[in-house]
């Protein structure tokens, strides 16, 4: 898959890149993302090191701004990965409240008493951080739904089984407690090591992205 992925970054990389702070209205309303962290290098440029998109109609922004902006890891499973990854890397045992998720009342009356919100929301601005300072991500629009699924699933599998996108010794994600990401060297753990982009795929995107 190496000569499938080198070209696709090759196509990524005439695409406008993106970084904090970014304009909303610059982003399609529907589409798919790709991510960037410095230090990252792969086939000559820089490695993507994340690949994602959204289900609703129109929330390819909001997506992006629950990602960079929005203080909430219960809503970014990527912040909640980096989370991880920098509490593993820190030793701090609060690594075990952050997996809990808040998102229901149930929840929140249920683990109230033993998490401590304050250092949470520390971890959240810290997470912000290295994210608005570290990733820039490029998209391109992909109107439906389904079409969407399918690409990120295809370029997921395409760089998860490259065997020239590696990691760097430094990089934050080989401290993070799921094997997958430390493995893959992305930032997520679905729709790794499955069907990858064939040439007719590569060609298709040329296409939506022209």
């Amino acid at each position: 898959m190496s000569q499938e992925c080198s070209e696709l970054h090759e196509l990524i990389i005439e695409l406008d890149r993106y970084e904090f702070p970014f304009n909303p209205k610059d982003i399609p309303q529907n589409g798919i993302y790709l991510l960037f962290e410095k230090g990252e290098e792969g086939h000559g440029s820089n490695r993507i090191v994340r690949i994602g998109t959204h289900t609703g109609v129109g929330q390819l922004q909001s997506r992006l701004k629950q990602h960079f902006i929005r203080e909430n890891k219960d809503r970014s499973i990527f912040r909640k990965n980096i989370g991880r990854a920098y509490l593993s890397k820190s030793g701090d045992p609060f690594l075990a409240d952050w997996e809990i998720d808040l998102t229901k009342r149930a929840a929140k009356e249920k683990y109230q008493s033993r998490i401590n919100l304050n250092h949470q929301q520390e971890i959240e601005m810290i997470v912000s951080k290295i994210i608005q300072d570290n990733f820039t991500f490029s998209v391109f629009q992909v109107r439906s739904k389904e079409e969407r699924l399918r690409i990120e699933s295809l370029l997921i599998s395409t760089v998860s089984l490259c065997n020239e996108c590696f990691p760097s010794v430094s990089w934050l994600g080989q401290y993070s407690p799921k094997e997958k990401i430390v493995g893959s060297g992305l930032w997520q753990v679905n729709e790794l090591y499955k069907t990858p982009l064939s040439k007719n795929d590569l060609n298709n995107i040329v296409k939506i992205i022209h």
